[in-house]
């Protein structure tokens, strides 16, 4: 298991955009297929956006297609998130994690979910 910190999340108005950062001090970061994660109060944790270990191939949820990006370094051993077009329903606390195969939306059972960032989009 690779050890992430996410970061970047805040208080932004509709429409406007954020930035997420998903950082490992894991050499082995470059191994690891990554996703974004997002879970709302009373809600189930939802996939949001999955990268090859490449970066050279990504999918996304369709509620968020079209607004956000999903990309990664792995010599600075980081991921981002990068939404625009922000609603209050992306209103969550965005979460990093490995995924075991390419379009898989889970880490797997019994995955370590770290804090996360707080992502709060007002009206």
């Amino acid at each position: 298991q690779v050890q992430l910190e996410e970061s970047g999340g805040g208080l932004v108005q509709a429409g406007g955009s954020l930035r997420l950062s998903c950082t490992s001090s894991d050499r082995t970061f470059g191994s690891y297929l990554m996703g974004w994660f997002r879970q709302a109060p009373g809600k189930e944790r939802e996939f949001v956006a999955g990268i090859s270990v490449g970066g050279s191939t990504i999918y996304y949820a369709d509620s968020v297609k079209g607004r956000f990006t999903i990309s990664r370094d792995n010599i600075q051993n980081t991921m981002w998130l990068q939404m625009t077009s922000l609603k209050p329903a992306d209103s969550a606390v965005y979460y990093c994690n490995t995924l075991p195969y390419y379009g898989a939306e889970s880490p797997g059972r019994n995955a370590f979910w770290g804090q996360g960032t707080q992502v709060t989009v007002s009206s």
